[in-house]
Formats: structure tokens, sequence, C-alpha cells
């Protein structure tokens, strides 16, 4: 039997603000998911239950219309928003990994995210954020619930960030330079297509093996099975949110400015199939990643003497470009060696 496990990281203390000990014990279970595991269930993170609802329902109608009607709201895919269709992309080819068949994941997505008008003081990076397109004319009131959702999750990754400055032994700040134009994403994910739509076959794949690419992410999802992490013994291992929980990962800026002490955790999502039927299942996630202009640097203190660090530094901006080149454009990433090895590992 495995022993791996997700923890489970209540956040209260820095959500409600707690005492110091309060939050320094916080910080300490945070340091211990975040070396072992990469993943988090975070609770106390206060997101209210009605705010998930109404994105829950946002997504149900946006993607339950027909697929010519989602196709009005395809963006060119530098811009990384709006509607992306089915089997547009393949995640593992972000990590220089060949996917079984070129752009194969049959997940569709919506995105939204932090905009050039957003952000009016980031100077000349303003370029790397584009506006966004919202379904106005199909769907009224999806601007309203998703942007609803949107700013609590941003409030959470905020949160996680001084979370995290704590369990490094940085200043409470030290993050807060390099997030204040932060390239913040939310993605809509759908796994279920209409009967007829897809042969189900060796090829299938829901979401391909990849990491995160920014600093942090904040997962809502069903309570579906499908989700798999790799754990340090090289398996994959199921997992689900729980009850009332986000589900938490660390993403490549984290493992960067870590020298990969703390893990940005290879996942994939595996289709369950049940009597020749995938089982619907949806999710959103908000990618906290980081100013598009900040340099990424191995913080020193986690680069043992007389060696060098695992990464060249890189900024957020060339980082994700390079990522998004392979999953969304088919340009295999040559930068990700250490991730590919992984994925290769496990296979």
């Amino acid at each position: 039997m495995s022993s791996f496990t997700v923890p489970t990281v209540d956040i209260t203390s820095y959500v409600r603000g707690g005492t110091d000990a309060e939050r320094a014990a916080t910080a300490r279970e945070m340091d211990q998911a975040c070396r072992t595991v990469g993943f988090v269930q975070i609770v106390g993170h206060g997101v209210p239950d009605e705010t998930i609802a109404g994105l829950q329902v946002a997504v149900d109608e946006f993607f339950g219309q027909d697929l010519d009607t989602k196709k009005q709201y395809v963006r060119p895919k530098g811009e990384n928003r709006g509607y992306s269709p089915p089997k547009s992309e393949s995640l593992s080819y972000s990590l220089g990994v060949d996917p079984v068949t070129r752009m194969n994941d049959f997940f569709e997505a919506f995105n939204v995210g932090a905009a050039a008008s957003d952000y009016p003081d980031a100077g000349e990076a303003v370029e790397a954020y584009a506006e966004n397109t919202w379904p106005d004319e199909t769907n009224p009131q999806f601007r309203v619930q998703v942007s609803a959702y949107y700013d609590e999750a941003a409030r959470v990754a905020r949160v996680l960030t001084r979370v995290f400055a704590d369990a490094l032994s940085v200043p409470s700040d030290f993050f807060d330079t390099v997030t204040d134009h932060s390239l913040d994403v939310l993605r809509m994910n759908n796994y279920a297509l209409p009967p007829g739509a897809i042969e189900l076959g060796a090829d299938l794949t829901g979401m391909g093996e990849h990491t995160d690419f920014g600093l942090v992410t904040v997962l809502w999802a069903d309570q579906v099975a499908g989700l798999q992490v790799l754990g340090a013994d090289g398996a994959w291992h199921d997992v689900q949110p729980a009850d009332g929980a986000l589900l938490v990962n660390l993403g490549d800026v984290a493992a960067r400015y870590t020298n990969d002490q703390w893990m940005s955790t290879l996942h994939r999502v595996k289709p369950p199939v049940i009597d020749g039927k995938i089982e619907r299942r949806r999710s959103v996630a908000f990618f906290h990643d980081g100013n598009a202009d900040a340099l990424i640097e191995t913080i020193p203190t986690f680069v043992p003497k007389g060696t060098e660090p695992h990464y060249a530094p890189v900024t957020v901006l060339e980082h994700i470009m390079a990522k998004l080149g392979g999953s969304q454009q088919g340009r295999k990433n040559v930068s990700a060696e250490r991730e590919a090895a992984r994925v290769l590992a496990a296979q």
C-alpha cells in the first residue's frame, strides 16, 4: 500500500490575523508540505461558498453551449486568453516530452487574466498582459460570477506568498516586489465531451504531464477522479480535493527560487472511463505566476557552498513563453531537462 498523502494546512492564522506562534506553526507545516509533496490541501481560506457556487454556474453555462458558439471566443495562442477547443493543446510538450499524439489533450478551457488596463504602472512589461474576452452576449452573468471568484483566488494566492516567505525565512514582503503586477491567469477546464465527439483509445489524455509555470496555483475542482500527482516514489497517485478545501500546488518559479528544495510537482489528468463513457469533471485553476519582467534567481541560502544553482536566472515572461510555446503551439520546450527527466523516469 502506498503511503502517499497530500498534507492539509489550515491558513486561518494568516487569513484572520492569528498570533505569531500560530503563524509560525502554519509556516512550518507549509514548508514541510512543499519539501515533500508540492501539493497541499488548503483549508481556512475564507472563500465564500456562494462565490464558488456562482463560479460553477458560470462554468456549466458556458461549456454547455455548442462548439461553434464557444469558438467565437478563440483568441491568438500567444495571448493565453479566451476559449481553447478540445485537442488543441498538449501540456506534456511544455516539458519537451513527446505526447502519444500531437496536441491531444481532450479538455476544453476558457482563460481570463490580469490585463494591461489593470497595471497602468507596469512600464514596458505592460505589453505582456492581454486584455480579456468575455462572452457577454451569450452568457451575461459570466463576467460577474467569474470575476468574483477570480478576486477571491487572487487574495488566497497573495496570502500564500506571505506564508511562503515565513516558511523560507525571507522578509515577509519578499514576494511583493515580484508579484505587484503578476501575470495572473484563471483557467476554467471542462473534461466532458458529447457522446461520439472522441474515440476512446490509448492516446486519450485529459491533460498531459506537466508542471505549472509560475509561483503558486490555487485549484478548485470537482471531487471526481482524474487528477494524478507524481510522488517521490516515482509513481502516479490519485488526488481529489478534500471537503471544503482548495488544492494548492507550487510552480516552476517556486522551484527555481529554492533550487528544487520546494517541489514543482508533476501532475496530469487521466479521464475516468466507465462503461465506455467519460465521467464529467471540471476544474478552475488560478495561476499566480509573478511579474512578467521579474528576474527569478535562486535564493542564495538554498545553494550549497561550492555548487552552482540548478537553474540560470530567467524572467517570468521568458520562462512562461517557452512553456506556452510547447503546450499551445507545438514547439517542444528544450529548456526543461530536469522536469522531462522526471516524467520519463516515471514511465
